[in-house]
């Protein structure tokens, strides 16, 4: 069974004058445990995508479904982190992670313990007390993450949620939350400008087309299980022989 279905997605923007074709067509099935990332022109409609996927855009036509049901609206199964991490300057760590919990009222002693088992796993526990301009950029990034999972969402959207970071941060932080993500076993649908990033989290790259946006790609990922980090998979041959691809298909946009 998929995860998620995204089945004949079509968004269309209307102003007085004309009418915009942002989407076409797009049909995406993932299932359960997938890395799904999605690669394309800048302004091919890949973070419009994520957000129909999210249920905070109705498409104009086509439907999502998560668990075979229907997406009417947003869905606490959905977890999404942006580009920006968006804490709270004035909470610390760890209310700024339990925040979501609290609007919902849901904070229990259980999930209490859960969100400061993610903090220790993750190297964040001493920090608890710390507020975001105390933290390096990486550290931030790894706090709006666990943020999002304390919600225990099934399914994380995560849209270019490495660019605000230096190169070498990037790097590392990559290679952190693509382990924290296979520890907790989520389902990710990532939209990303760097193929290299792209390849080497996960396991399908979906490549759109210039505006509207079509898949006219879609690329398996295989690594041998010993490579089980982004890091190591960029020292493959493999890596470069998928990388030419994703290029090739985007060069000829």
């Amino acid at each position: 069974m998929n995860k998620v279905e995204v089945k004949n997605i079509y968004m269309n923007y209307h102003s007085l004058n004309n009418t915009t074709e942002a989407i076409k067509n797009i049909s995406i099935s993932v299932k359960e445990g997938d890395f799904i990332s999605i690669v394309g022109p800048s302004g091919c409609g890949k973070s419009t995508l994520l957000n129909i996927i999210a249920g905070l855009l109705k498409p104009s036509y086509g439907e999502v479904y998560i668990d075979n049901k229907n997406l009417y609206s947003v869905s606490n199964k959905i977890g999404y982190m942006f580009q920006r991490d968006h804490l709270f300057d004035w909470l610390n760590v760890w209310d700024n992670v339990t925040l979501g919990i609290k609007i919902k009222n849901k904070l229990t002693n259980q999930q209490k313990e859960k969100i400061e088992k993610l903090l220790y796993n993750y190297n964040l526990l001493d920090f608890k007390n710390h507020h975001p301009n105390e933290l390096s950029g990486g550290m931030r990034q790894k706090v709006a993450l666990i943020r999002t999972l304390a919600l225990n969402p099934e399914v994380l959207l995560l849209d270019e949620p490495f660019s605000a970071l230096d190169y070498q941060t990037r790097l590392n932080i990559g290679d952190e939350i693509f382990k924290i993500l296979k520890l907790e076993n989520k389902t990710v649908i990532m939209v990303t400008h760097d193929i290299s990033e792209a390849i080497s989290m996960s396991n399908r790259v979906l490549v759109l087309s210039k505006r509207p946006a079509e898949i006219v790609k879609n690329i398996k990922i295989d690594f041998k299980a010993n490579y089980n980090s982004p890091l190591k998979r960029r020292e493959t041959p493999e890596f470069g022989t998928y990388f030419n691809d994703v290029w090739k298909e985007l060069n000829n946009q």
